[in-house]
C-alpha cells in the first residue's frame, strides 16, 4: 500500500507552530517535525484563543466541589470560559482524524495534569486531564489522541500512526464510497485488524456481509463504532505472532522444511525481544513478493503509514519493538 490519504490533526500550537506557552516559548517536537509533510496540522492553543497574553501568569487546575481553573495570581476563574470554548472548537470540526497535545497542560494535558489543593495552597492532591483534552475525549474518544512526550516510545507512537492513518483511511472512504468501498477497506485492513483485536474483526465482517440488506449509512456507522473499539490499545506481541503465522501459512506448500523452523525460530526471538517485528514482517514481505501473492500484497498491515514516518529509536519507557 504506496498511497496513503493525509490526515487532518489538532495539534497544541506551542508544539512548533507558535510562541504561545506561559512563558513566551515553542517547543521543538521531533514527531511533529517528521509528521509535517504527511499530516494537515491544525494548530490551537486554547488559553490564547480565551484572551491569555503571551507571556501569561500560570494558571492552575485546583481542587474544589469541582475542579476549578484558575489563574492564582489573579484570582480569576477561567472554568466556564475555557470549557465554552473547547466545546464551541470542536462542535465546528467536521473532518478530523486525531489529536496530539502537550502533556502536562492545565487545558491540554490527557491525563497527568496536576490538581492543586486550593488556589493559594501549592500542594497537590491529585491528577487529572486538562479542560481543552477532557472535551476532546468526551467527543472524540475513539480517534487518535496522544501527548507529545508519549510518542517517544516507540509502540505508543506506532500504534498512534497506525491508527490515524487508518481512521484518515476510513474517513475518505466512509465521505465518497459505498458497500464495495467499505468491503475493499475491510479486506485490505484484515490482518492489521487482526492483529488488533480478532473478536472485534469478526463482528465487523458479520456487519459488511450485511445479511439484514441495512443501508450503507447505518452499516457504516456501527463498523465504525467498532474500528474505534478496535483499535482502542495498542496490539500485542501475542497477537503479533498469530497474524505473522496465518500470513506464512499462505506459503506452506512453497516453502521448505528449513525455511519453516527459521520463520519459526525468527518468531520465538521476537517474542523474547530479541529482535523486532519489522525482521519477521520483512521475511513476509520477502514470500509475498517471491509467490506473487495478490492478496497479501494489498494487506495494511505491512506498511500502516508512509515509511518515512518510521523510526525505531525509543524512550526505553515501555516495550520498544511493537
Amino acid at each position: 500500500m504506496s498511497d496513503f490519504p493525509v490526515p487532518k490533526v489538532v495539534v497544541s500550537q506551542c508544539l512548533e507552530f507558535g510562541e504561545v506557552r506561559y512563558n513566551g516559548a515553542v517547543i521543538p517536537d521531533k514527531a511533529v517535525q517528521r509528521m509535517r509533510p504527511y499530516v494537515e496540522f491544525i494548530p490551537v492553543c486554547p488559553e490564547v484563543e480565551i484572551g491569555l497574553g503571551v507571556p501569561r501568569e500560570v494558571i492552575r487546575i485546583v481542587d474544589d466541589e469541582e475542579q476549578q481553573l484558575i489563574q492564582p495570581k489573579t484570582g480569576e476563574n477561567l472554568t466556564s470560559t475555557m470549557k465554552d470554548f473547547s466545546k464551541a472548537f470542536l462542535s465546528q470540526l467536521t473532518e478530523v482524524d486525531g489529536f496530539l497535545l502537550k502533556n502536562r497542560s492545565p487545558t491540554c494535558g490527557m491525563q497527568d495534569v496536576k490538581v492543586y489543593q486550593s488556589e493559594k495552597n501549592s500542594q497537590v492532591v491529585s491528577k487529572t486531564s486538562g479542560l481543552f483534552a477532557s472535551e476532546i475525549l468526551q467527543q472524540f474518544g475513539g480517534l487518535a489522541i496522544e501527548e507529545e512526550g508519549r510518542l517517544k516510545n516507540f509502540t505508543l507512537r506506532h500504534h498512534f500512526l497506525t491508527k490515524l492513518f487508518t481512521l484518515a483511511s476510513f474517513r475518505t472512504m466512509k465521505k465518497n464510497g459505498g458497500m464495495r468501498d467499505l468491503q475493499a477497506f475491510h479486506s485490505q485492513n484484515k490482518y492489521l485488524f487482526m492483529a488488533y483485536q480478532p473478536g472485534i474483526l469478526k463482528q465487523m465482517g458479520r456487519l459488511i456481509a450485511n445479511h439484514g440488506h441495512l443501508p450503507f449509512d447505518e452499516v457504516v456507522e456501527y463498523y465504525e463504532e467498532r474500528l474505534h473499539r478496535l483499535m482502542e490499545k495498542p496490539a500485542k506481541s501475542s497477537a503479533h505472532v498469530n497474524v505473522c503465522q496465518h500470513m506464512a501459512g499462505y506459503f506452506k506448500r512453497e516453502l521448505s522444511s528449513k525455511e519453516k523452523e527459521g520463520f519459526q525460530s525468527l518468531l520465538n526471538q521476537y517474542v523474547d525481544e530479541k529482535v523486532p517485528l519489522s525482521a519477521v514482517l520483512s521475511v513476509l514481505q520477502s514470500w509475498v513478493d517471491r509467490f506473487q501473492s495478490a492478496y497479501l500484497k494489498k494487506q495494511t498491515y505491512f506498511t500502516p503509514y508512509p515509511l518515512e514516518l518510521v523510526e525505531i529509536t525509543d524512550s526505553g519507557k515501555g516495550r520498544a519493538y511493537s
